[in-house]
């Protein structure tokens, strides 16, 4: 494949990614013949929709020149719009245009384009890096105990289960909870643990003790239980990455209107 076929399928693939973006299903063609008033032309790139009842046709013509296109090259691709008829013409090229063509184009409605690959250039005066660091700290609780208030269970537990208590809790650290006196769950024992201190001096075998008042802990043997408090011993872990953002080598291409200013930058998902 020649550097200008080259082109030609490097514009066919960055139209087809903008018009998706539109929300347009079309199809964007390469290296057609339309039928014009006197002859045939052929067209680098090409597509047509119905929108409302209406027949849209847009023509591309690709110049992979290493200078400005003259205003004798705009002619004759307005010479086959217009022999061709009811249909939207783009040029595109690499460099730019020369003051005559602008001039030219903008009378006869013809749309100007340089796609390029990206430069060092294109990111003046624009943010081209961003570098996200973060740090996410969480709790490891290795070991809990429940503290019981042992006057309310000598007064409210069955006198043969008061020499020797044994509880019995289990499940997520999400379901298990403290209580109010209503059984209404105040803590799980998941939010006990993400609201451990931290001390980044100190991040292994760390203890910590909640102290609560009229609370309860439900079991799976004794039912709700008043407690006096819970201990957990924990170490902290401290998880570091970096995410780097760089828009220079995600860009696909430069698209940028001669006549409006208007300036594009083409991710690689284009592709």
């Amino acid at each position: 494949m020649n550097k200008n076929t080259e082109y030609e399928k490097f514009a066919q693939e960055v139209y087809q990614g903008l018009l998706n973006d539109d929300g347009l299903t079309t199809e964007v063609k390469h290296n057609i013949k339309l039928q014009g008033k006197s002859s045939k032309h052929q067209i680098d790139v090409y597509w047509e929709y119905k929108f409302a009842g209406v027949n849209h046709k847009v023509a591309i013509e690709c110049k992979n020149y290493n200078k400005k296109l003259s205003i004798g090259i705009i002619r004759n691709f307005y010479g086959v719009l217009s022999d061709v008829g009811n249909i939207n013409g783009i040029l595109v090229t690499t460099i730019g245009y020369q003051k005559g063509a602008k001039e030219f184009a903008e009378h006869h409605g013809i749309n100007l384009i340089v796609l390029r690959e990206p430069k060092s250039e294109d990111w003046e005066g624009r943010v081209k890096t961003i570098v996200t660091n973060v740090q996410a700290i969480s709790q490891n609780a290795k070991k809990w105990f429940v503290q019981l208030d042992y006057g309310w269970c000598k007064n409210n537990l069955p006198e043969e289960k008061i020499n020797s208590i044994e509880v019995k809790i289990s499940g997520m650290n999400n379901e298990i909870g403290i209580y109010d006196s209503k059984e209404n769950k105040v803590k799980s024992f998941l939010q006990l643990q993400d609201e451990l201190p931290f001390n980044e001096e100190k991040l292994l075998d760390n203890e910590h003790f909640y102290e609560f008042e009229n609370t309860f802990i439900k079991s799976e043997n004794l039912g709700h239980i008043k407690i006096k408090g819970i201990q957990i011993k924990y170490d902290t872990v401290i998880n570091k990455s970096q995410w780097v953002f760089d828009a220079e080598k995600t860009t696909k291409a430069i698209l940028k209107n001669i006549l409006t200013g208007e300036m594009k930058f083409i991710k690689e998902s284009y592709t």
